[in-house]
């Protein structure tokens, strides 16, 4: 085995599957991913956040991977896997695949797209990679103007992200949307959007409370209700939030009938 190579099997996932070298080129320490074949069936990244890795960058790297994502692929910390000077450290699986010296917000997404999309040269990932970095960014910032009620410039931000065809996050681009478009009165379109996030990822919460308030402002109560339940089936945890309860207080008030006298 040879421990300078970035890529190593693991031998604590004993239910993984072999990698298969061919599929990822490496040189050196570097990470530079070449995918020459079709794309991996990845279900998760784990990215060390243990002291050593820590120090190198790798809480950068788990916001950079977890925003990258598709939604079928979750990305969450982990402690030490070992190799700490080769940081940071990620594990992919179930391929049990290390990956180390990822420190850098490009490497990460060039190993996400690696991974996740494929390509047919280097060059082709190069350029994916700096396009859902940029998308991201937009994202980022479009996610503070909606902090700062800028709705319209929010919009325009999140639709140059959607334009740009990243991998992943795409399902939160189109959340977010539709919560900036209920705000400046779309609502046709943003009903549009959420419905297209749930397309993409259908067991996200947040997509199905973004519906809701739209069919609430539609007046459609039952669905509303509908959306919301669904939201509360798949992150049981809304049930303490307060925004939550404060929809489902908006909600029970519609549905009470009006008192006659």
């Amino acid at each position: 085995m040879n421990l300078s190579s970035p890529f190593l099997s693991l031998p604590r996932f004993p239910s993984a599957k072999r990698f298969k070298p061919s599929i990822i080129r490496s040189s050196g320490n570097s990470t530079n991913y070449d995918v020459k074949e079709e794309k991996m069936d990845v279900e998760e990244i784990r990215v060390c956040t243990n002291r050593t890795c820590r120090r190198q960058g790798s809480l950068e790297i788990l916001q950079i991977l977890s925003g990258l994502s598709p939604s079928g692929v979750s990305v969450n910390s982990c402690g030490c896997l070992g190799r700490c000077g080769s940081g940071p450290n990620v594990v992919v699986l179930p391929q049990a695949l290390f990956v180390g010296h990822c420190g850098t917000p490009s490497k990460a997404a060039r190993l996400m797209i690696s991974l996740v999309f494929g390509g047919d040269s280097s060059d082709e990932v190069e350029r994916k990679s700096r396009e859902c970095l940029e998308a991201l960014a937009l994202r980022k910032r479009a996610e503070d103007e909606i902090d700062k009620g800028n709705f319209d410039e929010a919009l325009v931000l999140l639709s140059q992200a959607i334009n740009l065809k990243p991998i992943g996050g795409v399902h939160i681009m189109y959340k977010s949307r539709s919560t900036a478009r209920l705000a400046v009165g779309n609502i046709s379109g943003a009903l549009e959007d959420a419905r297209e996030a749930l397309a993409l990822a259908p067991k996200y919460a947040e997509a199905y409370l973004c519906q809701g308030d739209v069919l609430m402002a539609m007046d459609q109560i039952d669905s509303a209700e509908k959306s919301y339940a669904m939201a509360l089936d798949f992150e049981p945890s809304l049930r303490r939030s307060k925004s939550f309860k404060a929809r489902i207080a908006m909600l029970q008030e519609k549905l009470t009938p009006a008192d006659p006298s």
